[in-house]
């Protein structure tokens, strides 16, 4: 059973979203407006935060930027705005996922345990080793020629998956399914632009790529550049 904190302002939603979850399982807790929603957090402590962004009290992207200054906790977003750049600005600012309103309790529940899976903190896995490219996926640390990368979580997760398929040429979809949880496609700008600060850190371009490779109307591969 997880412990969640619904922040959410609308009677309705809240109460069939504390139903619904408590009949799956999970112990929820919730408030009106953000500010409480921080208090919360900080007092009690949850195992994940589902967070609506429009609150009377404080906007919710700037709650989920304070929340992230001082804790942890995984949060997934409930937003009405579904365009690349808005997502692209959540994720960016600390959201573990996000579901787009109108959303089901099915839909919200999946994404808790998939995110609640990935946040384990007993959870172990391998270290990855491509070229100079090495990952520590227990740390979630990288370096490149014993260089530390100063990576955000997202550019963590994408770097991993693609390391950990050296040479595989991945789709967009299949990238939008395993880094961001989301089994459908239409967010291609996403991953482009993910790719984008991630070949920053890597000290490469498109124009001029080592490590990672695009491949035109294919996709996009990690790559160990002494081997091709």
């Amino acid at each position: 059973m997880a412990s969640l904190l619904l922040v959410e302002d609308d009677t309705s939603i809240r109460s069939a979203l504390v139903r619904s979850l408590g009949d799956r399982g999970h112990e929820v807790a919730w408030t009106s407006t953000g500010r409480a929603g921080l208090r919360h957090v900080l007092d009690a402590g949850a195992d994940l935060v589902v967070l609506d962004l429009g609150l009377p009290d404080i906007d919710g992207a700037q709650l989920l930027r304070m929340l992230r200054a001082v804790s942890k906790v995984p949060v997934i977003v409930a937003t009405a705005r579904d365009d690349d750049d808005s997502v692209v600005d959540l994720l960016e600012h600390g959201a573990d996922d996000y579901v787009v309103k109108p959303y089901t309790a099915a839909n919200l529940n999946a994404r808790i345990q998939a995110v609640l899976r990935r946040s384990e903190p007993g959870r172990k896995e391998p270290c990855l080793v491509v070229g100079e490219l090495a990952i520590d996926l227990p740390g979630r640390t990288a370096r490149l020629a014993g260089r530390p990368l100063d990576l955000r979580p997202r550019e963590f997760e994408l770097l991993a998956f693609l390391a950990g398929r050296p040479g595989v040429v991945v789709s967009r979809r299949e990238i939008m399914a395993e880094v961001w949880h989301l089994p459908y496609g239409g967010a291609d700008k996403t991953v482009d632009v993910h790719v984008s600060w991630l070949r920053q850190k890597l000290g490469e371009s498109a124009t001029a790529p080592r490590i990672i490779h695009t491949v035109r109307n294919v996709g996009i591969k990690l790559v160990d550049p002494a081997t091709g």
